[in-house]
């Protein structure tokens, strides 16, 4: 049993409240708004199914943090929250809705395709979706049990389902005749007034979003940081009216011819017009003639799309065009400006090289922060996990034997077994904090895997013997307020791993002074400790 909750405007539709924010470029924050209604209207103890449209899977992932606080302050897992994604899904790239979606799993939620036989769902997007539940639209359940069409599509899609893993629901079961023909074909999930008609809580306060707090990282860029003014003229004009603007002293690099919408019909170079308006008989071929005929057609973007976005659709275009202006759109295809391959080169670069620099350059593993910002994401949205601090022992006295070189070279070794590990742990995420120290946090059963990897591996520095300490504080949901708590109480665990002979392994909980050592010499190896 499950319960989707839906948040309703004071005045209108969901769908016309949606149209109206998708104009105003908000569609996104409004959609995400309504998710959050929900959640605080909601008053059920079952797990809870949110309703998400299709084109909000491109917002940033920093966008989705007022939902995850919402969930957190009522006391709700991500992982007990199923996100229903909605048609439309045709005005998004598959490969854009698939990133959202990894993005939405990634934060412990799990999904559902939503409107299956009423939308444009793509096929290709159904087969690679990282998704639990398919719902069939009560559209296609009309016809059963007597059409022989209906019955084949609902047994296609069990078959699909089963070879894939997921599940199937059907909808809109309205009659016991209905719910007799889904089960007999195998469907085992169903939703419809005749098992639970809805209940109305009266209008939700939709838009109430919380105020951010502290600001989290900045965000990855996007098109719009790079946006410039669009030099624009209606569809219909002439040579001579772009030749006019091409002429003037501060002359755009290029003009965008569009409809009555505001939509890019055409784009003009200036270099390549002028050159061609200039030469022998040029005014006399085309000074009266539509531009768009020495027009190209416009390369076009969104304007959310992400800087490294833009340089694939550059390169996947097989352009040599690289000094034209690319237009921007909005969700609507209206144009709101231009951008410069080569500014968006520019920048991306000047960030990959910021990126870099926080690396760690002997591990090429980040710093404190991402540690940080998982443990932080982890306690709002109220999820168990451990934190882990990684050390070498007697570190300076390896230095001061083998050599720094060798130092070195067992600090690479070491980052690379973590880097390894968080390869196939997928919630798994490591920091190089500084000198011989790494900083982990995983989920609770992740962390017997990363002490076996790292404990029963005999680590040496040109040849000399080496042992490793881990101090780790198994954090339940509530159990912990801040990253800043985890690192206070990290710090004497570590020094008690270190005080264990050989590599070592000790683990405690917030709130308790009990200290379980549960590897180094005089025990038994590892223990099923963690639960």
């Amino acid at each position: 049993m499950a319960h989707e909750a839906l948040a309703r405007p004071g005045h209108g539709t969901v769908p016309e409240l949606l149209t109206e924010a998708r104009r105003e470029g908000r569609l996104a924050e409004v959609d995400l708004g309504l998710a959050i209604a929900a959640v605080r209207q909601d008053e059920t103890t079952l797990p809870l199914h949110l309703n998400l449209s299709a084109r909000t899977l491109a917002a940033p992932a920093a966008m989705f943090d007022d939902l995850l606080a919402e969930l957190g302050d009522t006391g709700r897992r991500t992982r007990d929250v199923v996100l229903e994604i909605g048609p439309p899904f045709a005005p998004l790239p598959a490969e854009r809705a698939l990133a959202g979606m990894r993005t939405l799993t990634e934060l412990g939620f799990r999904l559902a395709l939503d409107g299956l036989g009423r939308g444009d769902l793509p096929l290709n997007l159904l087969v690679e979706a990282p998704v639990d539940l398919v719902k069939l639209d009560r559209t296609v359940l009309r016809g059963l049990p007597d059409d022989p069409a209906s019955v084949a599509v609902v047994e296609a899609l069990l078959h699909y389902t089963n070879r894939t893993d997921t599940r199937l629901v059907a909808t809109g079961v309205e009659t016991d005749v209905q719910l007799d023909a889904v089960r007999g074909l195998g469907v085992r999930i169903a939703q419809g007034h005749l098992l639970a008609p809805p209940t109305a809580a009266g209008p939700a306060p939709a838009l109430l979003t919380r105020g951010r707090a502290a600001a989290g990282p900045a965000p990855a860029q996007c098109v719009g940081d790079f946006l410039r003014p669009a030099t624009t003229l209606p569809e219909t004009a002439t040579c001579d009216d772009v030749r006019e603007l091409l002429a003037a002293a501060d002359a755009p690099s290029g003009v965008i011819g569009v409809d009555e919408l505001k939509r890019p019909r055409w784009s003009v170079d200036r270099t390549r017009f002028l050159v061609a308006v200039t030469g022998p008989y040029g005014h006399a071929l085309h000074a009266k003639r539509p531009a768009a005929r020495l027009a190209d057609t416009p390369h076009t973007i969104e304007a959310r799309a992400g800087a490294m976005e833009f340089l694939e659709l550059v390169t996947d275009a097989d352009w040599g065009r690289t000094g034209d202006d690319v237009v921007v759109v909005d969700e609507v295809g209206r144009c709101v400006g231009v951008v410069l391959v080569t500014e968006v080169v520019r920048g991306v670069a000047e960030a990959k090289v910021e990126a870099a620099a926080a690396l760690n350059p002997l591990t090429r593993l980040p710093g404190s922060d991402t540690v940080a910002r998982d443990v932080a994401r982890r306690i709002t949205i109220g999820e168990p996990f451990v934190a882990a601090w990684l050390d070498i022992d007697s570190f300076k006295t390896v230095n001061d034997t083998a050599g720094f070189a060798a130092g070195d070279d067992l600090i690479r070794e070491l980052g690379g077994a973590l880097t390894s590990l968080s390869g196939q742990l997928r919630r798994m995420r490591v920091s190089h904090v500084g000198g011989d120290d790494f900083l982990v946090v995983c989920d609770v059963d992740e962390i017997a895997a990363v002490a076996g990897a790292l404990l029963d591996h005999r680590w040496t520095a040109d040849g000399l013997p080496v042992t490793v300490s881990l101090a780790t504080l198994v954090c339940a949901s509530g159990a912990i307020r801040s990253y800043q708590e985890v690192s206070r109480l990290l710090a004497p665990l570590k020094k008690r791993a270190k005080a264990v002979p050989g590599s070592s392994w000790v683990l405690s909980r917030p709130g308790s002074d009990r200290v379980e050592v549960l590897r180094g010499i005089g025990t038994r190896g590892l223990q099923a400790a963690v639960g």
